[in-house]
């Protein structure tokens, strides 16, 4: 899937890299509730911190991949 750079959105142009870290906070978002099921929150030291490590890595991915 080829995402173009710039969006259209009635007539207001947003960059693309919105979108990108949009889905990247939506994977954090649903990823949260996974670690705390499988209790591995337990082995970070500041868990906000590690969720933004995680929102920074997505962000990255979604990049390269779109």
């Amino acid at each position: 899937m080829q995402l173009r750079s710039v969006l259209d959105v009635g007539g207001l142009l947003v960059s693309s890299f919105i979108v990108h870290v949009g889905l990247g906070l939506l994977t954090v978002v649903v990823l949260r509730p996974v670690i705390t099921k499988l209790r591995l929150d337990r082995f970070m030291w500041n868990v906000p911190l590690a969720e933004f490590g995680l929102l920074i890595i997505f962000t990255g991915v979604y990049t390269i991949m779109l």
